[in-house]
């Protein structure tokens, strides 16, 4: 089952990168803050001054397949926003690169469910 909903109004993702909790790595920023749903809230931010809607778009689906591939092991409750480095060039920009930056963040935001 999908534990994770997108953001998509801009008071939301207003609201998180106001209240969040900023953790960032060498590619990727994201704003992290508890919301009481039992469900994960997830918005991605990508600057039109980076480049054309190829290259964003692009970039979305890294984050997104990512994110999907470690969804079931983040806790629950939380409301993120992923922003792309504005110094970081796109072309840069590849699969496994965003897999451990994406990881590093959330280890360092301590959000994975510990295994036993």
């Amino acid at each position: 089952m999908k534990k994770t909903k997108m953001l998509k109004k801009n008071y939301e993702f207003k609201d998180v990168l106001n209240r969040g909790k900023y953790y960032s790595g060498k590619y990727i920023i994201i704003y992290i803050k508890k919301n009481r749903k039992n469900i994960n809230l997830l918005g991605i931010a990508i600057s039109s001054k980076l480049g054309k809607a190829v290259k964003r778009n692009y970039l979305k689906r890294l984050i997104r397949e990512n994110y999907r591939k470690i969804e079931n092991s983040i806790k629950t409750g939380y409301s993120m926003v992923f922003l792309w480095k504005k110094n970081q060039e796109i072309d840069q920009a590849n699969y496994k690169d965003v897999e451990k930056d994406i990881k590093k963040i959330f280890e360092k935001a301590e959000i994975f469910i510990e295994k036993s």
